[in-house]
């Protein structure tokens, strides 16, 4: 049975993050984003987020250009095809190159939309089974060791599952190693944001007496095959982030030998669907994967809490609670963690209620499309 969407409304907005988050490119407090809101002809409604950020520094991708590709190629798409089923949609938008933020703004709406029709979870519309997902932290460099440590302690008393501390050249095994000092049980993982080369396999070999969980994206994302390289000379697990766009990024690093965890983001790689297929090519080849966050408001927060309900999400993701970036988030209820666990929603769709005078009040301009 074809989804009847009827029209799309397109909401930009502006949210202030409660603190600044640092990382090896540089440092974002203010967030803008859009809400993509999709409606079928009995009024239901699908809610979609886009993770692109105003400046191509996480990939080529920005706010700017994302509106571009929706607007003037992927609404179009959606005019001009039905839909059966919310898979279809990565077969139609694979006409557009890449462009992968865009085209999960659109798509994510499209199955909370679906999954509403159905009156089932999104969870268990994309086939993940869990009623709840461990959960870790992302802490953003920090002025000082001390300000980390002290950061560190306040999330480790919240009960989060895992640490990740964002390092950069001058700034990673001196504060990694004062930080296992303090934490010697805490789970920890360095995240590097590709601010490294080959040729700093010798420093980052001293990271192999920490006992870290993994080093995450250390090398730049085009150097897959630097990665292997890496990969021989550290104990320490390589995982890939912003390597990774597709299923077929997956498999030339799963094959190469290129990385040991895999980080699975909804925009990062055009959608859920995607998000699945790779999903399942590691799940088969014994890979963990585990959610990662961009800074998301409550829509996209809870698509990911959605995708890590699938089975091969073994190591806790990014996805902590709203409260934790936001005064006020976009959804009723916040998303919220206790002792490092979110408890799965069992409403239909993403599970959380789009608190419409939120919506209204951050938003700073709002387009309507006919489908």
């Amino acid at each position: 049975m074809t989804i009847p969407l009827k029209q799309m409304k397109l909401h930009r907005l502006k949210m202030r993050l409660n603190n600044p988050f640092t990382t090896s490119f540089g440092s974002v407090q203010e967030k803008e984003f859009f809400i993509s809101e999709v409606i079928d002809g009995d009024g239901n409604r699908g809610f979609g987020e886009s993770v692109a950020f105003a400046s191509p520094w996480y990939t080529e991708e920005t706010v700017e250009t994302s509106l571009h590709v929706i607007e003037n190629f992927l609404i179009k798409i959606l005019q001009e095809n039905d839909i059966q089923y919310p898979d279809d949609v990565t077969q139609l938008f694979s006409s557009v190159k890449r462009n992968n933020m865009a085209k999960a703004t659109l798509e994510g709406a499209i199955w909370d939309l679906y999954a509403k029709r159905e009156n089932i979870p999104l969870s268990k519309a994309i086939g993940g089974m869990k009623q709840e997902i461990d959960v870790g932290i992302s802490i953003g460099i920090q002025p000082t060791i001390k300000d980390l440590l002290k950061t560190i302690e306040h999330y480790v008393q919240e009960g989060y599952k895992r640490m990740k501390i964002k390092i950069k050249p001058g700034h990673d095994v001196n504060v990694l190693r004062e930080v296992r000092k303090h934490f010697p049980n805490t789970p920890i993982m360095a995240d590097a944001n590709s601010a490294y080369t080959l040729e700093d396999a010798e420093h980052l070999k001293q990271l192999d007496n920490l006992g870290l969980m993994m080093i995450e994206q250390p090398l730049k994302d085009d150097e897959i095959l630097d990665h292997a390289k890496l990969q021989e000379e550290l104990n320490t697990p390589i995982c890939l982030d912003e390597s990774i766009h597709s299923l077929t990024d997956a498999k030339m690093a799963i094959q190469l030998g290129a990385c040991k965890i895999i980080n699975i983001k909804i925009g990062r790689v055009g959608g859920i669907t995607e998000a699945k297929r790779i999903h399942d090519y590691c799940r088969k080849h014994d890979i963990p994967v585990w959610c990662g966050g961009m800074l998301e408001a409550g829509v996209g927060r809870a698509h990911n809490i959605a995708l890590t309900t699938l089975s091969q999400f073994v190591m806790p993701g990014d996805t902590a609670g709203s409260s934790h970036y936001w005064e006020q988030d976009i959804i009723q209820p916040e998303v919220s963690v206790k002792n490092g666990v979110i408890k799965v929603p069992d409403q239909p769709g993403i599970g959380y209620e789009v608190d419409e005078e939120a919506l209204k009040k951050f938003t700073v301009d709002l387009k309507t499309y006919d489908l």
